[in-house]
């Protein structure tokens, strides 16, 4: 079959590599892509965030799936349009994709399907926010209820800094409508999970887990960024308590979806915090993880196109997916100074080199070419993803190839997965 993947980050650059491998799939386009994707898959111009143009291009190409990566078109109404042109689609339709794209409307959903999550209050002006704030006490969590492309959340015991992510957000505008309202948030205590699934609005199939750092720098200090690195599997993590998360907070969330009329299809993401009083949502996102996905994906071996296929198509019942034993760290090569100021334009060498690594892969997010140079072109440039017997051989393929990889002011953190590490050295040591 023919498959339109949208997007141009190192998510869709590992989805990419995993649909490029799919026997099922004859040709593969990317839209708008970046050179990673180029090298797997057919760039085409677009604005992934225009219904019209995808639904034209689409058409053009005669799409027998198209997969949806990043958020924004799912939440600008491209699945809808693209179902309404009668194209499959895996991702949800706007009204689903909600959940995402405001974080007050995910927190109304998960109290009426009796999911467990942080207390929280909507908010359009300061003082009253404060006044919540003060009334739960630090950490204060604070976040802007739209889409803020990870940036919008803020944790800090500090509370003049919290006021003042009140203030940036609610009066200067940083995220502009986004950040128009926010939310005053219960801060969780305990190690934070990713669980991703697939479904086809009534059958769920979850992922393994996986853990990402959102923090900039090591020891999770510095500014919230869009993800700094992640691993799979996670040992904090049994089959059980992975079992238990998708039988009391995803499966209940898709039937209540379902019950509204807006049924879900394609990735949910749940991110939990383990807390003393067992786990609790932190958020729903209405996609893939990034970049738990870098994780995910080399670990999948199941046909992803095939899996996308049934959900897009109400097929899902029955499936199972497979998974290597290995596990899968992925470190994320930024820009210095990201998730603030960064340059960009930056040439990068040593690609070539880090892709030759045993087990390897590099996934391309913030990258273009310039005259026949690849350069940077974002706040996160790369993720280096490495497979490996245990944490301790994934973690060193993983930081020796993204060692080789070379960009003015590059930015790494270097504890991706060093507890996961330790976990595994102290129970070797039992």
């Amino acid at each position: 079959m023919k498959v339109l993947l949208l997007g141009s980050g190192g998510r869709e650059s590992a989805l990419g590599s995993a649909l490029s491998a799919s026997e099922s799939v004859d040709e593969l386009f990317a839209a708008p892509g970046n050179p990673g994707l180029a090298q797997i898959a057919e760039p085409l111009e677009l604005d992934a965030e225009d219904p019209d143009a995808v639904v034209n291009l689409a058409g053009k190409i005669d799409a027998d799936l198209v997969v949806i990566g990043p958020e924004a078109p799912l939440v600008a109404g491209v699945g809808d349009a693209l179902r309404g042109a009668g194209r499959r689609v895996f991702g949800p339709s706007k009204a689903a994709a909600r959940i995402e794209g405001s974080k007050a409307h995910a927190k109304r959903l998960m109290e009426e399907a009796g999911i467990h999550t942080a207390a929280a209050r909507t908010f359009d002006a300061v003082e009253p926010a404060t006044a919540y704030m003060d009334e739960l006490g630090p950490p204060y969590v604070i976040k802007a209820d739209g889409l803020a492309a990870g940036k919008g959340v803020v944790v800090t015991e500090d509370r003049d800094r919290a006021i003042r992510a009140l203030k940036e957000s609610l009066v200067e505008g940083r995220f502009g409508q986004a950040g128009s309202r926010v939310l005053v948030e219960e801060f969780l205590d305990g190690p934070e999970l990713s669980l991703i699934a697939f479904t086809d609005g009534v059958t769920v199939v979850p992922c393994e887990p996986a853990q990402d750092y959102k923090r900039a720098y090591d020891g999770e200090a510095g500014p919230n960024t869009g993800g700094m690195g992640s691993y799979s599997p996670v040992p904090a993590c049994s089959e059980d308590l992975a079992h238990e998360i998708s039988h009391r907070v995803i499966e209940p969330m898709v039937k209540h979806t379902a019950a509204r009329g807006e049924p879900f299809v394609g990735a949910i993401y749940a991110g939990l915090a383990l807390t003393s009083k067992g786990p609790k949502v932190i958020e729903f996102n209405a996609r893939f993880g990034d970049p738990e996905t870098q994780a995910l994906i080399p670990r999948l071996e199941s046909d992803l196109a095939e899996v996308c296929f049934a959900c897009a198509t109400g097929e899902l019942s029955g499936t199972r997916l497979s998974w290597s034993d290995e596990v899968c760290v992925s470190v994320v090569l930024a820009s210095g100074g990201y998730p603030g100021h960064y340059r960009t334009g930056l040439p990068i060498e040593g690609l070539e080199r880090a892709a030759k690594h045993p087990g390897v892969d590099v996934f391309h997010a913030g990258t273009e070419v310039q005259n026949g140079v690849t350069v940077t072109a974002g706040g996160r440039v790369l993720a280096v993803s490495a497979l490996g017997r245990t944490f301790k051989d994934a973690r060193a393929r993983a930081y020796a190839a993204a060692g080789d990889i070379h960009f003015d002011g590059k930015h790494i953190r270097s504890d991706i997965a060093l507890r996961a590490e330790r976990a595994e050295e102290t129970k070797e040591e039992a």
